[in-house]
């Protein structure tokens, strides 16, 4: 994995971290999708629009964290996962 793609890992996590408002689901759907991405993008929900559908879900109320998904969802697509 991309050194980039870990720092981005690691900044979503801290953004997890720091949104302790996030819904039980939410928060149980993210850590899914974050071992997804470790898997090398293996899961429906770790590509590109995946990742964005949950960035438009938290935009309203944790932009940082919307912005952390999109980013990463950026450099997964720049892979061609």
């Amino acid at each position: 994995m991309s050194q980039e793609l870990n720092a981005l890992l690691g900044r979503l996590h801290e953004e997890l971290a720091r949104t302790p408002v996030v819904d039980a689901d939410a928060r149980r759907l993210l850590s899914v999708v974050v071992a997804d991405i470790e898997k090398l993008g293996v899961g429906t929900q770790a590509t590109p629009g995946g990742l964005e559908e949950l960035a438009v879900g938290f935009e309203a109320d944790h932009p940082a964290l919307a912005a952390a998904l999109r980013q990463v969802a950026d450099v997964l697509g720049k892979a061609g996962i």
